[in-house]
């Protein structure tokens, strides 16, 4: 399991700032554009206006528009786009506006990006990252809350990468970037601002107050398939990614429970060694996503657990997830995996 300390790879000077997510991600992009000349940004927006949550604001103006450019509204066409300019030498970063809209493109992404290193016998890559922001929580309704990372951890030759923090999204983005390997690397908007308790009704925190907003300057990397420990514990485990690693830190801390939760951070490459580790020191484990609940990645994540660590459950894995329907506008609060649903989840795992 890796540290901030080990994370870092050829850091800047020290020197840090208080980023929230949106301002970690620009920076990381400024940053592959200044160092890399065959980095490409590209999407709906993406350019003159900054992207619709504003993740790559200033950039065009920075580096021009044959490098930083808006694109037609065709997620088919961004992806074909990119995957021939990785087959050509290039980096590109395309946007998907939002992963709702990533479907035109899956195609693209499955028959082509992730099977071109194996159809050509290495000759070509397509070293692309495709950036979305994902989930829900923020009244988005059926078209603007999905969380499809799922679908991408099936397919050979993707890698699927979700940050949870500003310093992680940063570091895991410079990482997908540099990667020779097409990356899926979803953005949980529900927390570009702030981190999310759960807790709905409760003011918003801003990243400013929370300690992984630090983000140092310059360059550094956080390798791809680390999984970061959020809190040690011994009561059981918690596997988590993007906004509900912070639900799930929130839930526990309310109930007073030693759980010990694990950022996955990147769900292909998988940190299957953190979980084993974990699982067997606590000998329970909760799987907590937003994705509706059938072939979620909670049921691979519960089939690896139930396979590696059989003899060292004191209960059946528990699973708190969406439900399976369509993300409901009026019903967000019901089918977001709030504290209710966690804290019983937890309660029926320690009384086992």
């Amino acid at each position: 399991m890796s540290t901030e300390v080990q994370d870092i790879q050829a850091a800047g000077d020290g020197a840090e700032r208080r980023l929230n997510m949106i301002e970690a991600i620009n920076d990381a992009l400024d940053i592959m554009l200044e160092r890399d000349p065959d980095v490409i940004v590209m999407g709906e927006d993406v350019g003159y206006f900054g992207g619709v949550f504003r993740c790559t604001a200033g950039l065009q103006q920075k580096y021009g528009k044959t490098r930083v450019f808006d694109t037609p509204i065709s997620e088919c066409g961004i992806i074909g786009v990119a995957v021939g300019m990785g087959a050509y030498g290039l980096r590109p970063v395309p946007e998907i506006q939002f992963a709702d809209y990533i479907y035109p493109g899956l195609d693209q992404l499955v028959s082509e990006a992730a099977r071109l290193r194996y159809r050509s016998a290495t000759e070509y890559i397509a070293p692309m990252t495709v950036r979305s922001p994902f989930g829900g929580g923020i009244f988005g309704g059926q078209t603007h809350s999905q969380s499809p990372e799922a679908l991408f951890t099936h397919v050979s030759g993707l890698k699927t990468v979700i940050p949870s923090t500003p310093y992680d999204a940063k570091g895991l983005l410079i990482s997908c970037i540099e990667d020779n390997d097409p990356v899926i690397f979803f953005e949980p908007k529900r927390i570009y601002n702030g981190p999310f308790s759960g807790f709905y009704d409760k003011p918003a925190e801003p990243w400013k107050r929370h300690p992984q907003s630090a983000v140092p300057e310059g360059y550094y990397k956080i390798p791809l398939g680390k999984a970061r420990t959020v809190s040690e514990g011994e009561a059981l485990t918690v596997l988590a990614y993007g906004t509900m690693v912070h639900v799930a830190e929130s839930v526990c801390r309310e109930k007073g429970v030693d759980a010990e939760i694990l950022d996955l951070r990147t769900l292909v490459p998988l940190d299957i060694e953190a979980i084993e580790e974990s699982v067997k020191k606590t000998g329970r484990c909760l799987i907590v996503h937003e994705a509706t609940r059938t072939s979620g990645f909670g049921a691979e994540l519960s089939a690896l657990v139930t396979e590696r660590c059989f003899y060292h459950l004191e209960a059946p894995v528990e699973r708190v997830t969406g439900f399976d329907t369509p993300y409901p506008h009026s019903l967000e609060w019901a089918y977001f995996p709030g504290p209710i649903r966690i804290g019983e989840a937890i309660d029926k795992l320690l009384s086992e």
